[in-house]
């Protein structure tokens, strides 16, 4: 289930960001402080252009997605999206596989159904594999690699982009 943040959850936000797995998979790998997570959240929070959403699994927090660059009001109308799971509960609870699937199930489906996008993009680091396996399994379709420098290394960056026709249906739709 995804439901929106709310203060209320931004410590718990932090915490999972800071995961160390989640921090290797980040282009920005350092560890968030609670005073730069603060501004984040201070802007993000109230930015229209961009939303934040809690991902529970059987009640209990699982994870993060956050979409951003909206563009609700354009044709096409497009947005960016991201999200990190809770990585240590999550696999010693034996349950990373199916929240993943699970996660972006219904995080492609806000996207296309709650938010209307026509095309949804992200990107994802050239080395996590898995990731972008999984990606393609939801149908994402990876862009030219591009070289950037973030926290003092060289990190290759895959943009990827999905088209609302192109998704995979949700179960019981034909």
């Amino acid at each position: 289930m995804l439901r929106t943040a709310t203060d209320h959850d931004v410590d718990l936000i932090r915490t999972l960001r800071n995961q160390q797995a989640n921090r290797e998979v980040s282009v920005n790998s350092h560890e968030i402080s609670p005073d730069e997570h603060a501004g984040w959240w201070a802007k993000t929070s109230v930015d229209p252009t961009r939303r934040v959403l809690i991902y529970e699994r059987a009640g209990t927090v699982a994870g993060v997605v956050s979409f951003f660059d909206l563009e609700l009001d354009a044709a096409p109308r497009t947005g960016a999206w991201g999200f990190f799971l809770d990585a240590d509960g999550l696999a010693e609870r034996g349950e990373t596989l199916p929240a993943w699937i699970e996660v972006m199930s219904e995080a492609t489906g806000y996207a296309f159904d709650e938010l209307g996008l026509d095309e949804l993009t992200g990107e994802v680091l050239e080395h996590n594999t898995v990731v972008r396996q999984m990606n393609r399994r939801f149908r994402f379709t990876e862009g030219e690699p591009q070289t950037r420098y973030a926290d003092g290394r060289e990190i290759t960056v895959l943009p990827i982009s999905l088209l609302k026709d192109n998704r995979r249906k949700p179960k019981g739709n034909s």
